[in-house]
């Protein structure tokens, strides 16, 4: 056997002699792998001698001795271990820089191609160039390598990387590669690789490594090659098939065809073997053996190879079968151990693939992703896993585990999800590689793109240089700290701060990713900065401040730079308030500064700065970053000032300030001056849109239909996506006499010349439109050179909105109602709220007031100081005299100036007509207000109002030309009673004049509008997922609905009704409403009559049928059908990824939602729900909620619309609560809780770890109480038929328990009567204190400080109540068989029991007579062992141990030792809570005992001092009995003074003891404080603040504050005013706010800093206004002050800011406060003034006795007492307070005063009568 192994060695077997030895570590450390390896080692000892004896008989030789290799062992990953020199591989470029080629090897391996490692020509090419400036024939890398290539290489060369990691270095250089390869062996056929080394005339001389061959490659042959279009170069890699060989292999003839190539497949007629084979060449094998790890197989008739699972093609996996042939690409070849890897891959293997260099998507390196399965796992290989979006990723043996840890693949295999972090993408195996370190998982920076400018980081100090120093922040992650950043000055011998490994906290400056240049700070100033951060210059607006450092110094001033090299100028004047003449004098390069924007211009990176200007800066912007007001966003403001063109306003919520321009209020120009008046500071606008923004300001816009283009992408975002013909919404700018101006969205402007400005001839070009007019325009003419654009507003070339007009006169009047409604709701008089109640049309009653010739005013009760006018048009016709009364109709109501229009013409008075759908009238100009005009219809006594202009571009006419009052008009009844016109109908209309020519505007209802109904043809131009665009035959464009193209009833869902109709095709169909174009809202079926421009069609065959009884269905009806649970069929409409809904339509007119939870059934969906759903997809959904107002319509995806009590619900974890459990948010509303009994079916430590935030999961539902449902997720429940038994089973009742059951449960809570444990979600049991532990405690702190809730316990339960439903639990381990619930290390005392308990009575009654001198003795003995150990100290015990060593003491010494042991009890339940006051003092006297032993060791050696002779004298036995005991005693002392939390620990050293033990107690921080300060070790006491922040946990705000009190005192008695504001600064940040104020501001007064202290008091009660507290606390330190006249003005301020509930108490608190700081008889004159007032708030006058008790006279006090008992309230008060006034009487006055007060008493008995008496 050996003879054969040495003969054919085995490929992937002889290997390094360290493989074999893994192995034999992992079967000795994983015994899951022993019984596989014993049994498979036997199977290969019978089957290697049938091998033997096969191979010998296949030994053969041939004429080059060619040499067989063996099948391998068992197939495996190649590992870089295995890589060894001149081995051969096939490798893809990964990237490709100046100097290197990165290359993707096999097996996610990577190696780098050196510029030096190509071939000798190039290597000359290069060395000439150095030579000479002369490079024009010279190619980089990136010329002759691009992304993707593949191509031969050899390992050249291994290193060691710094970080112990092995670096391959590659070789494409032909010599090497083809090194195997002599003159002789060349074949035709052979595919070969090369490098070209010279260009001639005719071709190329390719150099392709072999010794007295050369290869010539015609020029002919080199235009096919298919990536390089140009001549080929020096030392480009060629791969060529060869064409002929001449002259024994001297000359060889050489072609590039890739068909060619792609199909030549190595043959053993071209001489092949495993000495000169070559990766990348194809071969045909034969499947030997199939493994789970991958294949064996037989290529060229007699060579080994294998697959390994990487290079099986994923598809074909299950079907491959021993002996079938395949198609296979050599990867690598190691030719001293004969190991070949092949691989199957379609990319490799198939003629015409080509190797994707990146995955498909984005670029997931340093991806962190959650909930992945295990797949696979390939022993010796790795693990193959399944990502949430279902793609594979492979991760290493090597990361399948810590470096530093044994691998356990069963227990991987076993996890049902992982975490793992992307490392990279394998181009070669085209496959993610990943790692399950954890370490690697939870690393902050694994790539460079992790890091952001103005981080702060921390790293390693890896090497100081000249320029600077290197950081490491992780392995591969390095940045340079420049020498001008190591400190905030410069330093002139580094390497004396810094040291090589020394850890260092930065702050990124910048950093380039791709570049992989990182540049860090160590600048103190610049790291600790908490101004805001100028990451880009959009950040630096002006007026903000920012620390920057300074780069350079001239004479015209500095500049300075911030991060991602933003920088700007200080100029000279700038620099300081004091005049500098040169700069370099007063400043350095580096220097830190605080600076403030003046002028910041993005676009053109340039930004002016001031040095002397920055105590005025807006600084808060540290707190509240830049909000990002993107154009076109949605917003809501608030008005804070009126400006005189405009409002400024606060966008909410972040209130960034910008500007609305009065014309921006409306799309009419005449709303925009009634808005403006009706706004008021304060008041809140919404649907406002951003339309630009500039580093000055933020403009906004209200206009509808700007904000419609915005919406709907009709805008051009930059001067680059404006193109000729594209039309855009704008409005009027500026009017010059060339031509008008035109603004749009993001900052455009464009002009139209007076040519272009209307189709008519302009007279008047200043006075033609109004600025601020709202206006389609068309782009005619672009100068991109110059950035200018030409428009036109022609109406003949500009779009026409069909249904344009009525939906702006709509707007019109819904705007004008609107401030109707404000003037009337602000304005609290009458006459405001009767013009609101009036509309037009309205009949009143009126008594004539004056007649004059120009008009008639009236006089009304109805409308009481408005002016009501009638023009002579009105009155024509009618004799009106003073006071006559008359009936009027309202034609106009002008709410600014209160004046109401009205009509008495009988004509328009007269009773109304009712009029029809489509009828045509002639009608009349009765009134005309600048952009409407209300008209009446004919002799129907019907008024309506009309919008004066009828197309947005229309300019001002002349004024003949213009509508007048009189005139005629022709009318046609759209609608007869409009709900947004308050009931007038809805009209279209023309001109009635026959001799003028319409305008194309005026058109708008003409021939090219189709009717409701009508049967129209036309041509398919665009189709899309959930509409078609149709041209229409007769002019004008249709659209047709996806739910209108196919019957409903017959769609499959998941089909798309779109995709049936092409682009082109002819269809009929027919109208059934149409889309306004402005809002391209549809628009209600309730118009028959009405014709649109934009016809909304159907195609349903249906449909069209004329004799079909169609009829209009308005939305509301159909909502009104829609039924809850009802199914139907809808269609994908639209995505929410902030809401994460789906938008679903149902026809043109309804539109529905579905929530999250209601869209998907399987929580791994979550992550991309859009994914399910594709836009226009058909589904299925069933109504879950209609409501009308709003109009909404709820819907769900997953075949329920409600929740049932035993099924399963998708749900999203809202909040974690440990006693609670999991509050989980359901479905359609619902809310539900888990209890932690209910989260799964085996119990574990720590139930609610592994559940976050929004995570989704699914839920049984068990039952609902009060709404709320009680959820499981346990799998027996979500899935009973494959559940395993439940190891935890649920308990549903009482009953289904029984007495003597081992059951396991969760800690509820411990308290006096014991340990409450869950058992379910509704049933506690309970264990009591003695049932609990078998040692003894004395109170239940104890045991909760060792079982906090969730603790999983086992217990036993001892009995059951069954009717009160109770359950008594034993914790004991003599029932649970588990451990004790306290740990022995705490040294606690057995609870004796039964006989032991009697016996220890009975010694304890013997004890107390005196004992002889031997019975002493065997009572000592008697002591346990364990018992003389020394204790370890107890954290928080009550029953502290120490009690044990007295209880067996002598007799003597017994009521002491007892004593004692009862105060080392009491105070020994570890550091008390502190409540810090605000004095920064420490109590410095705590006792401080020496111990005993060392006690006695001072006497002994002073004894031996002063005895003369130093002779030893020995001892009786006697003696050292007495010594032993005295060194127990004193070991015991010693032990009690370290458990007595009331010492005062005198070093550093026990300090950190302790605070080991009781990291967040407050109390030991502030004594290890205070043991710095008394040093006067400032900084330490700092520092030490600083690790209790951070150490004492976040749950123990107390604490904290505590913490936070104490540094504010350590700052305000050592530090500076800027240091103590830093830290208040930063308290706030981590502390409820009030408190912290609190104390600062009594620290301040303690510290006689008043003016700080009322500085901050002052700031309190702006900001903490509704706080009682807040004012009051500032009172008493007014009051203190003796200030009491601003005292009372503070409780005026008071009480205005508090609700009015809270006066009577703040005035009584105020009234006290005068009493014990100010003047008392204020105090009394404030309490009797709110008792008359509130004569029944018995309290405050039993407040107001005590303080008259102790300021005032005996005779004052007397009358209180006789005015309260005097008061109407219960019989009991009185009682009460006529037994105060004896209490006084009998302490203060005379037998005559206390019987005077009894008499008091019997005459108010008498007189209540019974009702006293009882």
């Amino acid at each position: 056997m050996a003879s054969v192994e040495e003969d054919f060695p085995r490929g992937g077997t002889a290997k390094k002699s360290t493989e074999s030895k893994i192995v034999v570590q992992r079967t000795e450390v994983d015994n899951l792998f022993q019984s596989n390896e014993d049994a498979e080692a036997k199977k290969r000892k019978v089957v290697a001698k049938d091998e033997g004896k096969k191979i010998k008989k296949q030994k053969v030789e041939k004429g080059d001795g060619l040499t067989l290799n063996a099948a391998a062992k068992c197939v495996e990953i190649l590992h870089v271990m295995n890589v060894k020199e001149g081995m051969l591989m096939l490798g893809c470029v990964k990237e490709v820089t100046d100097f290197e080629v990165t290359v993707g090897l096999p097996c996610g391996m990577q190696g780098y191609l050196s510029i030096k490692n190509i071939c000798d020509s190039y290597a000359k090419l290069l060395s000439e160039q150095l030579d000479s400036a002369d490079t024009e024939d010279y190619c980089s890398l990136p010329q002759l390598f691009y992304p993707g290539m593949v191509f031969r290489c050899v390992v050249a060369k291994l290193d060691v990387a710094r970080g112990g990691s092995l670096s391959i270095q590659l070789s494409v250089n032909p010599k090497l590669v083809n090194k195997a390869l002599a003159s002789g062996s060349l074949k035709a056929g052979m595919v070969l690789s090369g490098c070209v080394e010279s260009v001639e005339d005719h071709g190329y001389i390719v150099d392709i490594g072999i010794n007295g061959s050369k290869a010539f490659l015609p020029k002919k042959a080199a235009k096919d090659e298919p990536n390089n279009l140009e001549e080929l170069k020096v030392g480009q890699y060629v791969t060529c098939n060869v064409e002929e060989v001449k002259n024994d292999g001297r000359v060889v003839r050489l072609s590039v065809s890739p068909p060619t190539l792609a199909q030549a497949c190595a043959t053993s007629e071209q001489g092949w073997n495993l000495s000169n084979l070559l990766p990348g060449l194809l071969v045909k094998a034969k499947i030997q053996k199939v493994t789970k790890h991958g294949l064996i197989l037989d290529f060229l008739s007699s060579f080994s190879g294998q697959v390994d699972c990487l290079h099986v093609e994923p598809e074909q996996a299950s079907s491959y079968t021993k002996g079938a042939e395949v198609r296979a690409c050599v990867l690598y070849v190691e030719p001293s151990s004969r190991l070949v890897g092949l691989s199957l891959r379609s990319y490799l293997v198939l003629p015409g693939k080509s190797i994707d260099p990146s995955p498909a998507g984005e670029d997931r390196r340093g991806e962190v992703v959650k909930d992945c399965k295990m797949t696979a796992m390939h022993h010796m290989s790795g693990a193959v896993l399944e990502l949430p979006d279902k793609t594979l990723a492979f991760v290493h043996r090597n990361h399948l585990k810590e470096s530093n840890e044994q691998a356990n693949e069963n227990r991987l295999m076993a996890m049902s999800e992982h975490t793992c972090r992307i490392l990279d993408f394998s181009p070669m195996d085209q496959i993610h590689f990943a790692s399950l370190r954890k370490s690697m998982i939870e690393k902050p920076f694994f790539r460079y793109h992790d890091l952001k400018a103005g981080q702060i980081v921390e790293g390693k100090v890896s090497v100081l240089l000249n320029h600077g120093m290197v950081v490491h922040l992780s392995d591969h992650i390095k940045g340079l700290v420049p020498r001008t950043h190591l400190s905030d000055i410069v330093l002139k011998n580094p390497e004396k701060k810094y040291t090589e490994g020394m850890k260092v906290k930065c702050r990124v400056l910048s950093v380039d990713a791709e570049a992989k240049k990182l540049f860090l700070t160590r600048k103190k100033a610049l790291i600790e900065s908490s101004l805001p951060l100028f990451l880009s210059f959009a950040d630096a607006r002006p007026g903000r401040v920012s620390h920057g450092y300074i780069v350079c110094i001239k004479d015209f001033g500095c500049i300075v730079r911030f991060y991602n090299n933003v920088k700007g100028l200080v100029p000279l004047k700038e620099l300081s308030s004091e005049p500098i003449i040169c700069p370099e004098d007063v400043f350095y390069v580096g220097q830190v500064l605080k600076a403030k924007v003046l002028q910041c211009n993005p676009d053109k990176a340039k930004m002016v700065m001031s040095f002397k200007a920055t105590g005025e800066g807006d600084t808060e912007g540290a707190a509240n970053p830049q909000f990002d007001c993107e154009v076109g966003k949605t917003l809501e403001a608030k008005v804070l000032k009126k400006l005189i063109n405009g409002l400024e306003v606060a966008i909410l919520p972040d209130e960034i300030h910008a500007v609305l321009p009065t014309m921006h209020l409306s799309d009419h120009i005449s709303n925009c001056p009634l808005l403006w008046e009706s706004l008021k500071e304060g008041d809140n606008i919404s649907n406002l849109v951003c339309v630009n923004k500039n580093n000055m300001n933020i403009n906004l816009t209200k206009k509808p239909t700007v904000r419609w283009a915005l919406e709907e992408g009709v805008v051009a975002k930059d001067f680059s996506e404006i193109t000729v013909g594209m039309q855009l919404i704008g409005w009027i700018k500026n009017i010059m006499s060339y031509g008008v101006f035109v603004e749009f969205p993001y900052g455009l402007f464009g002009l139209a010349p007076t040519s272009a400005m209307s189709d008519r001839f302009i007279t008047d070009v200043m006075n033609a439109f109004q600025v601020g007019q709202t206006v389609v325009a068309k782009v005619t003419n672009l100068d991109e050179a110059k950035r200018r654009f030409l428009v036109t507003l022609k109406i003949s070339e500009v779009m026409t909105p069909g249904g344009d007009a009525q939906t702006r006169l709509i707007n019109a009047l819904k705007e004008r109602r609107a401030v109707t409604d404000m003037m009337a709701l602000r304005d609290n008089g009458d006459l405001c709220q009767q013009l609101a109640a009036l509309s037009v049309g309205q009949k009143l009653k009126l008594t004539v007031d004056t007649v004059k010739d120009t008009g008639v005013t009236f006089t009304s009760h109805e409308v009481v100081g408005a002016t009501i006018l009638a023009t002579k048009h009105h009155v024509m016709g009618v004799n009106l005299t003073p006071g006559v009364k008359a009936t009027a109709v309202i034609l106009h109501i002008d709410m600014l100036s209160t004046c109401v229009h009205v009509s008495v013409l009988s004509k328009l008075v007269g009773k109304k007509k009712l009029l029809t759908e489509g009828s045509k009238h002639t009608a009349v100009v009765q009134h005309i207000d600048k952009d409407l005009t209300v008209i009446s219809l004919d002799d129907t006594a019907q008024l309506t109002v009309i919008q004066t202009s009828s197309h947005l571009n229309e300019i001002a006419l002349a004024e003949s030309q213009r509508l007048r009052v009189g005139m005629s008009l022709a009318v046609e009844i759209v609608e007869t009673s409009c709900q947004e016109m308050q009931g007038l109908p809805l009209v279209s209309w023309q001109r009635t004049a026959p001799k003028r020519q319409r305008t194309a505007s005026e058109n708008q209802m003409g021939s090219k509008g189709h009717r409701f109904g009508e049967i129209v043809r036309g041509t398919v131009r665009t189709v899309k997922p959930t509409s078609i665009q149709v041209t229409l035959e007769g002019g004008g464009t249709g659209c047709v609905h996806v739910s209108e193209v196919v019957d409903v009833a017959t769609v499959c869902h998941g089909c798309f009704p779109t995709s049936l109709v092409k682009v082109g095709s002819v269809v009929a169909a027919r109208v059934i409403g149409g889309r306004d174009v402005a809002s391209h809202r549809f628009l209600p079926f309730s118009h028959p009559k009405f014709t649109y421009s934009i016809s909304e069609l159907t195609l349903i065959p249906s449909k069209l049928d004329d004799g079909a009884d169609f009829k209009p269905v308005t939305t509301k009806e159909k909502l009104n059908s829609f039924k809850v649970g009802e199914e139907m069929t809808c269609f994908v409409s639209k995505f929410n990824p902030e809401r994460k809904s789906l938008e679903i339509t149902i026809d043109p007119s309804i539109s529905g939602t579905v929530e999250l939870l209601a869209m998907i059934t399987d929580p791994k969906d979550a992550s991309h729900p859009e994914k399910l759903y594709k836009l226009g997809q058909a589904v299925s959904a069933r109504v879950v909620e209609v409501n009308f107002k709003p109009q909404r319509l709820v819907l769900s995806l997953t075949g329920v619309h409600e929740l049932e009590k035993g099924s399963v619900a998708l749900g999203m974890v809202t909040n974690i609560q440990p006693h609670v459990g999991l509050l989980v948010k359901l479905p359609f509303g619902g809310m539900g809780t888990v209890a932690v009994t209910d989260l799964a079916d085996a119990y574990r430590s720590n139930p609610l770890d592994g559940y976050s935030k929004d995570q989704l999961l699914r839920c049984f539902l068990l039952e609902n109480e009060n709404g709320k449902w009680r959820l499981s997720l346990r799998p027996s429940r979500l899935n009973s038929q494959q559940a395993k038994p439940a190891k935890d089973p649920e308990v549903l009742s009482v009953d289904t328990l029984k007495a003597g059951q081992i059951i396991r449960g969760y800690v509820k809570s411990v308290k006096e009567q014991g340990v409450f444990i869950r058992l379910s979600g509704s049933i506690t049991g309970r264990a009591q204190l003695q049932q609990s532990t078998k040692y003894y405690v004395r109170t239940h702190n104890v045991i909760s400080e060792h079982l906090p809730a969730n603790t999983l316990l086992t217990t036993k339960i001892v009995s059951i109540d069954r009717e009160e439903e109770l359950v008594n639990l034993s914790l004991l381990p003599v029932d649970t068989g588990k451990p004790d619930i306290l740990p022995e290390s705490l040294g606690l005392p057995l609870r004796l029991i039964g006989e032991e308990k009697k016996k220890h009575d009975m010694e304890r009654k013997k004890k107390k007579r005196t004992l002889p001198e031997s019975e002493q003795k065997s009572a000592e003995a008697q002591v346990p062992k364990k018992k003389k150990k020394k204790t370890k100290k107890a954290q928080t015990d009550d029953d502290s141990g120490v009690e044990v060593y007295f209880r067996e003491e002598e007799d003597d010494e017994e009521e002491p030792k007892a004593d004692s042991a009862k105060q080392v009890a009491h105070s020994s339940a570890g550091p008390s809570r502190l409540q810090v006051a605000a004095g920064f003092s420490w109590d410095v006297g705590l006792s401080s005992l020496k111990p005993a032993s060392a006690a006695q060791e001072g006497d002994s050696s002073d004894g031996e001092d002063q005895d003369g002779s130093g002779k030893p004298q020995k001892k009786s036995r006697h003696e050292l009995e007495q010594e032993k005991k005295a060194a127990e005693k004193a070991l015991v002392q010693r032990e009690a003074e370290l458990m007595d939390p009331s010492l005062r620990p005198e070093d550093s050293a026990t300090f950190e003891r302790l605070l080991l033990g009781s990291p967040s107690s407050s109390l030991l921080w502030l004594q290890y404080m205070a043991h710095h300060l008394q040093a006067t070790q400032i900084e330490q006491a700092r520092a030490v603040a600083e690790r209790a922040l951070k150490t004492i946990s976040f749950r123990e705000e107390q604490e904290k504050l505590n913490v936070w009190v104490a540094l504010l005192n350590l700052e305000n008695m050592y530090g500076t005013d800027e240091s103590l504001k830093k830290v208040f600064e930063r308290a706030l940040q981590f502390c409820e706010p009030m408190p912290v104020y609190q104390q600062l501001a009594d620290i301040y007064a303690k510290s006689d800093k008043l003016k700080e202290a009322e500085g901050l008091y002052k700031t309190m009660v702006k900001r903490f206004r509704q706080n009682k507290a807040v004012w009051l606390s500032y009172g008493t330190f007014l009051l203190q002050q003796g200030q009491s006249d601003a005292a009372s003005a503070l409780l005026q301020r008071a009480l205005k800011s508090l609700p009015s509930k809270e006066s009577v108490d703040v005035i009584g608190k105020f009234a006290q406060l005068e009493f014990r700081y100010g003047d008392a008889e204020r105090g009394r004159a404030m309490f009797d003034k709110v008792l008359t007032s509130y004569p029944k708030r018995t309290d405050l006058w039993s407040v107001f006795i005590d303080l008259m008790v102790k300021h005032a006279s005996q005779k004052e006090v007397r009358a209180l007492f006789d005015r309260v008992i005097h008061l109407s309230v219960s019989v009991k008060k009185i009682k009460f307070f006529f037994k105060r006034y004896l209490e006084y009487e009998k302490k203060h006055g005379t037998p005559q005063s206390i019987q005077a007060v009894k008499e008091k008493a019997v005459e108010y008995v008498e007189a209540k009568g019974t009702e006293a008496a009882s």
